[in-house]
């Protein structure tokens, strides 16, 4: 919208008010309309968008007030100014606070009267200008789309359809790499909140002496390098959601202050004194059992029945392989758009190779392969000799370790058997980087770290 564009409704009973403000914003470069009246000026409304509305409060029968309410409710985007002689002064201060944008008092300057237009103009480009940002924002960091047909993920559509307009607290479970962040955003899309910040905080990716302080925020002095007072994610989600991925991570001490937050709504910064209220709705998420870290006293009760109001477990992609091809097909039209490849399809030999894997990392690593693929490719075509290792390598037979001997045996332990070689191999095929090892097997370092000390196998290479 330009300014020589703007166009002005005038509302005011007298003629010569209403031919001297035509005149005056006809040279002005506005395109100027007139109304004696109230019912005058809504028809006008009906018929034609206004930038602004300029209305004498006092008229007779209905007033410039009963005016500015209609307005609002039919076209909320126009800026209304109200004129007032000075006896009238408490009335268009009534006026503002029904959302009238500014008043002038009669007699006025004209100066004063094109000063207040122009700003009115401004305020009303800047409005839709931030419209747009928000929406263009929100359109390019919009998620990734859950994507299947299969009843094991139609199962996860429905849950999220019946929680999302829900206020209560959700707790999202699977394996890493089931695309649980998706199921989050998607709940926080379909809810009330779907306009207001989204805030994902990977609670196991802070180290734990700062997890504190950005979850909460803290005042100035609070610690060595807190040179400010800073708000943390769960003020900046205020209105929103917040999404606590691997809330299993978050030492004990922490979930307490969790807990308190979630049952009084407000939060205390690290070193402040004071409690703010906050609005934030929790969606938590975790690839742990939370009851069997409740059982063994590293995660509190009290605050997995919180979180836990209602779950939503996310299955893995070997459990609805059938969604296989329509995902392959949709990361290769995103990765095709976004490395500007021309790679439209996958050969019959590749996607059955592709069927014939079960994908430990789940829906990530399937996304992964799909990129690699893309960005290897030397044609239109994903052929066998770009797919990743991991998918070509033929399949391994169960390791005896796996097996129940014919005498049994005791389960913890062979659990704790097959954990331990898997930890050593992913050790080994990282050359001993735990933080990659860690992260081949799709678990925090922290957790890789505890698990490591658990078996006995914190000095491995």
């Amino acid at each position: 919208m330009s300014v020589a564009k703007a166009r002005v409704l005038v509302v005011d009973d007298e003629r010569s008010m209403r031919e001297f403000l035509e005149i005056f914003f006809a040279r002005e470069g506005y395109e100027a309309v007139t109304a004696a009246d109230v019912d005058t000026a809504l028809m006008a409304l009906d018929a034609d968008d206004f930038d602004v509305v300029i209305s004498d409060v006092q008229m007779p029968g209905k007033g410039g007030i009963e005016l500015l309410r209609a307005i609002k409710e039919r076209a909320p985007e126009t800026v209304v100014i109200m004129i007032t002689a000075f006896a009238t002064t408490e009335t268009a201060i009534e006026a503002m606070k029904e959302g009238a944008y500014d008043y002038v008092t009669k007699p006025f300057k004209v100066d004063e009267l094109r000063l207040v237009v122009e700003k009115a103009l401004e305020k009303k480009l800047l409005s839709a200008e931030n419209r747009w940002l928000r929406s263009e924002l929100k359109n390019r960091t919009r998620p990734r789309t859950m994507v299947g047909t299969s009843n094991a993920i139609s199962q996860v559509y429905e849950l999220v359809a019946q929680v999302a307009p829900t206020k209560t607290n959700v707790l999202v479970s699977g394996e890493s790499g089931t695309g649980k962040e998706l199921v989050a955003r998607a709940i926080h899309d379909q809810s009330e909140r779907g306009e207001h910040p989204f805030v994902a905080v990977n609670c196991g990716a802070i180290p734990e002496n700062l997890l504190e302080s950005e979850l909460f925020g803290h005042v100035r002095g609070a610690f060595t390098g807190a040179i400010d007072n800073r708000a943390g994610l769960f003020e900046a989600a205020e209105s929103g959601t917040i999404f606590l991925d691997e809330i299993g991570e978050i030492p004990l001490p922490l979930q307490v202050k969790l807990l308190r937050v979630i049952q009084d709504k407000n939060v205390r910064r690290v070193g402040g004194s004071s409690d703010d209220p906050v609005d934030v709705r929790i969606v938590a998420a975790t690839n742990r059992d939370l009851q069997e870290e409740v059982a063994l006293g590293r995660f509190r009760e009290d605050l997995f029945y919180r979180l836990n109001v209602i779950q939503i477990h996310v299955p893995a992609l070997r459990d609805r392989m059938e969604d296989v091809p329509l995902l392959v097909q949709h990361f290769l039209a995103k990765y095709a758009s976004e490395l500007d490849r021309s790679v439209d399809r996958i050969d019959d030999e590749a996607m059955a190779r592709i069927q014939g894997y079960t994908f430990p990392g789940n829906v990530r690593e399937l996304e992964n392969s799909i990129e690699r693929a893309v960005a290897l490719s030397q044609g239109g075509t994903i052929h066998l000799d770009v797919l990743p290792p991991a998918i070509l390598a033929p399949r391994r037979a169960p390791k005896a370790s796996s097996r129940l001997p014919e005498e049994g045996g005791d389960l913890d332990e062979m659990l704790a058997q097959v954990e331990r070689e898997l930890l050593r191999e992913a050790l080994g095929r990282t050359g001993g980087v735990k933080k990659k090892a860690a992260s081949l097997l799709g678990v925090s370092f922290r957790s890789f770290r505890y698990r490591l000390e658990k078996l006995g196998l914190d000095d491995s290479p």
